[in-house]
């Protein structure tokens, strides 16, 4: 009874605990990743080494809930040069295990972005961020890394206006880092 007892309260202290390790939180180090682009070309965070990094994990069912977002994110770079591209990259890796679309018309919908954003689009086809970064399933998030992979901050769902400035202001101060 004694092991009984001791195996119960063992497990309910571990299985939460085990269970949230997939979840990406702010501080920890990204865990690595390898994805491929349009034309199957292999990326993986160190592909831009020495950068920021804002990584749009996107259902492409959603591929418009964040526009306004990457909106002020591009005003700040291109236009404000607020942020320095030197030090900065934006892009997106679509979750395709998300959506009912075929690959096709997603790569056309990517393609769209790309060129909206002139950034790089990745393609998650078994949604192992998912498991690995704890990402959820149709949605859209938003992930900020530091130069040395850090998470500074995860963003689920739509960003609200309000939240825009302050999280483009922390871009800048980490790209002067």
């Amino acid at each position: 009874m004694k092991k009984l007892l001791f195996t119960v309260l063992l497990a309910a202290f571990i299985l939460p605990y085990a269970a949230s390790q997939g979840k990406l939180t702010v501080g920890q180090k990204a865990p690595e990743w390898v994805f491929p682009d349009s034309d199957k070309k292999d990326f993986t965070m160190d592909s831009w080494p020495g950068k920021v990094l804002q990584i749009n994990y996107v259902d492409p069912d959603e591929s418009d809930l964040n526009d306004a977002f990457n909106d002020a994110v591009n005003k700040a770079t291109d236009v404000d040069k607020l942020i320095n591209q030197d030090y900065f990259k934006g892009f997106g890796i679509v979750d395709c295990k998300s959506t009912w679309k075929p690959d096709g018309l997603v790569r056309s919908i990517a393609g769209k972005k790309a060129k909206k954003y002139d950034t790089t689009i990745l393609f998650d086809y078994k949604g192992k961020l998912q498991t690995n970064w704890g990402m959820p399933e149709d949605s859209y998030t938003v992930v900020i890394l530091d130069k040395n992979r850090i998470v500074r901050g995860v963003y689920e769902g739509k960003i609200a206006d309000a939240d825009i400035p302050p999280i483009i202001d922390m871009i800048i101060q980490l790209t002067k880092e």
